[in-house]
Order: structure tokens, then sequence, then C-alpha cells
């Protein structure tokens, strides 16, 4: 028999808001969380405005011991524990006490990368003959699977421990990877989310290929501007994301709050063909991905009232609105509600579906849309599609029954999730 499966624990990082109740209210307010980052600056970044998640170090005891505070230096690791910690005592779980672990609990926890700064520590000591001096944490603090290994030591998981990777998709991928497992009968729960480190190292690359905005770099807030007429690029960012999926029957049994179910979605990919390639989207994938989930969910395209957007303030916007209308037959004022959080915090790369899922939940859950800030000079391309209203400029309170997010990442791959209002 298959399962239902709901969202019962959300746990965040993000540039605007590290904290459930700090981000929600992040969204509400239309905050971001983007600012001058003196770092690029001095290392003449084209692009010197970063999202970068403000944490406090004082704070880090509650979910690292000492030993493993010791020459850290894995800010992917750092948020993604976090947000993972934070999302299981929402949930109302408790680390495994016993000496077996608990075989019904595991989780999916995506990853780009896995310390980039720590490498550069390490091959520097490796190049003056200091190997010896790496430290007992330098291959789990290395190593892709970093972030599952942590977090599964740390809340003593049982089952599928695993890293998955899948570029700007990896968040919607883990939770849909989470979601198949609970449905099949194969685990309760799953924590599901994913990480990206923050800094130069992981942000050069996409400088170097001119894909960020670097006009806007004396007026950081401004500086995301998704489906806006003057969109110049996306502002890099980083962060994590952290969901609990679990099986309808258990979540009941402990008599858990639930955020909202979860009723199908979908991944492929384009293969890098029919226009596709590893930076642009294949549409006629993007649009069958859509279409299969939406078939998967049960529902039909009518239904859905809300889209979280991928949509990074590139030149791809419009395609995407396109891609979108075309997928659901919805065009005007008849397509639904839609925004990226990425004005708010920028791209946050592989943890950017993640955290955009929390903020999806967050939304349905709260009856609330959250403002799509920076774009009300509206691109031409994208009003000729869609009605100007359907992309909210303020804070909407809305009663919200189904919601959809999608993502499409380097590879040309794509994913889509569908949420529905518990009932």
């Amino acid at each position: 028999m298959e399962r239902r499966v709901v969202i019962t624990g959300l746990g965040v990082v993000a540039p605007n808001g590290v904290g459930l109740e700090n981000f929600r209210s992040a969204l509400k307010e239309g905050r971001s969380g983007i600012q001058f980052d003196q770092q690029l600056a001095d290392l003449q970044f084209s692009c010197q405005v970063s999202g970068t998640p403000p944490i406090d170090k004082e704070n880090l005891n509650e979910y690292f011991t000492d030993l493993e505070l010791r020459n850290f230096n894995s800010t992917g690791i750092m948020y993604g524990v976090i947000a993972g910690l934070d999302a299981w005592k929402d949930a109302g779980l408790e680390p495994s006490q016993d000496e077996n672990p608990d075989w019904d609990s595991g989780t999916i926890f995506g990853a780009g990368t896995s310390g980039i700064e720590k490498f550069r520590e390490s091959i520097y000591k490796i190049d003056a003959l200091q190997t010896r001096r790496l430290g007992s944490t330098a291959v789990s603090q290395t190593m892709n699977s970093g972030i599952s290994a942590y977090l599964g030591g740390k809340l003593g998981l049982g089952n599928q421990v695993t890293t998955n990777s899948s570029a700007c998709t990896t968040g919607t991928e883990s939770i849909l990877m989470a979601f198949d497992r609970i449905k099949s009968g194969k685990a309760k729960r799953i924590l599901a989310g994913s990480t990206s480190d923050s800094g130069p190292y992981i942000w050069a690359g996409f400088d170097a290929i001119k894909v960020c905005n670097y006009k806007s770099n004396d007026d950081p807030e401004k500086a995301s501007r998704p489906m806006s007429a003057s969109a110049a690029g996306f502002v890099p960012g980083s962060g994590a994301g952290a969901l609990v999926i679990e099986d309808l029957e258990s979540a009941l049994a402990r008599n858990a709050k639930i955020y909202c179910e979860i009723l199908g979605g979908n991944l492929n990919s384009g293969g890098q063909r029919g226009g596709g390639s590893m930076t642009a989207p294949n549409s006629v994938a993007v649009q069958k991905c859509v279409k299969d989930a939406i078939n998967d969910s049960g529902i039909e395209a009518k239904d859905i009232d809300y889209i979280s957007g991928h949509l990074t303030a590139t030149s791809k916007d419009a395609t995407e609105i396109q891609n979108l209308s075309t997928a659901l037959n919805r065009s005007r004022k008849d397509f639904p509600y839609i925004n990226s959080l990425k004005a708010l915090t920028g791209h946050c790369l592989s943890a950017a579906a993640s955290v955009e899922c929390v903020a999806t939940v967050l939304q349905l859950s709260g009856n609330f849309i959250a403002p799509n800030i920076n774009c009300k000079d509206l691109n031409p391309e994208i009003s000729a599609i869609i009605d100007a209203e359907c992309i909210p400029h303020h804070l909407i309170k809305k009663e919200i029954n189904i919601a959809a997010k999608v993502s499409f990442g380097f590879g040309d791959v794509n994913g889509c999730i569908i949420f529905k209002k518990y009932s």
C-alpha cells in the first residue's frame, strides 16, 4: 500500500534569516539578505555583493562538539547541520539515545561541494610538506557526503544516509528521493534538504562567465532582480534548507504538527539536446517535467494556486515563464501567483531549492504570498505572457491550497514538487 507523505519539520539558514521565525518574518517583510562583500571586492570580483547567512558563531556549540569545531572550516556543513538539527527539533523529534541507531529514520541531504575553504587550507599544508598537520576532521569536512555523515551521526540515523548532487535542483531532488522512499514503505521519516558553501572559491566560476550582476555593487539590496527588465544577472548566495519528510501514519501516531502534504513530483533532464546545454534549459524537457509532476500528483493544472519559481534574474526568466505557461496551459490573469525567493537571498546554488521549498511550505501553511521585490519594471517579455498582478510586489494574505516548486540546474536537469495543504 502506498503511503501518504507529509512535512512535519522545517529548518533554514538563509542570507535573510537564520532560523524559522526570522526567515518567516523576512519573507513577509520582503527583507533582503544581500550585502556588500568586502572579500569579493578585495579579490577584484566583478560582482561584489553576496547573500551570505549571518551566523552567530557563539551559538555553534549548540550544534557541534568542541572537537568538531577544532580547525572547522566548512561553511556548507555548518549551515546544513544547523538547518537539519533545527528541522528535527521543529518536528518534535530527538536524537537517538540508544546504542542502536533509529532504523526508521534517515537523511538525504544534498550538496554541490563540501569544504572548499578546508580544501584550500589543506592544499597549502600539503604543498608545504605539512600533511601531518591536516587534522582529524579534514576528510569529513571535505568529502561530498560530509553533511549527511554529520547529520547521521548527530541524530543516530539508521535508515538511508546519503548526499545527492544535481546543481541548483539538488534540494528538490533530495525531497523527492525522500518522498519516494517513504511512499514505498522503506522509511518512516527522512531529513531531506541541501546546503552550499559560501565564499569566493565557490562563486568565482560564475563571476568569470559573467552571469553575476556587477552593476549594483553600490546598492546591494536591489542587486537581485528576478523578472525585472533591468535584471543583470544573479547574486551569489549560500545557506541550507531542511525538511522532515514523514509517513502520515507515523506523524499522526506521535501527534506531530503537519505543515502540508507532498502529493508528488518529477525529475528529468533535457539531455542537453533540443536547445538545452550545460547552462541552458531544453524547454520541451522543462514542460514535460511540470506536466509529469502534475500527473503524478493526481491534480489538474488549474488547481495550482501558487508557484515558487527558479527565476534567477538572468535572460532565462522569460523563458521559464513561457515554459510554465505552456505546461499549465494558463496565461494572463489565469496564471497562478508566482515569485522568486532569489530577490531576497540571491542564488544559493545547491542550497537554493531546499531553502525555497522551506519558503514555499511556510507560505502554503501560513496562507500568504511573499513579495517579489525589485521587479516593478517587469520584463516586457514576461508581461506579454502573464498579467502583472500575478507577481506580488507586496505581501498578499490569501488561502493557498496547492503550491508548486520548480527548479532547473546546470547540466539541463529539472525538478518540480507539488505541495498541498493537509486535510
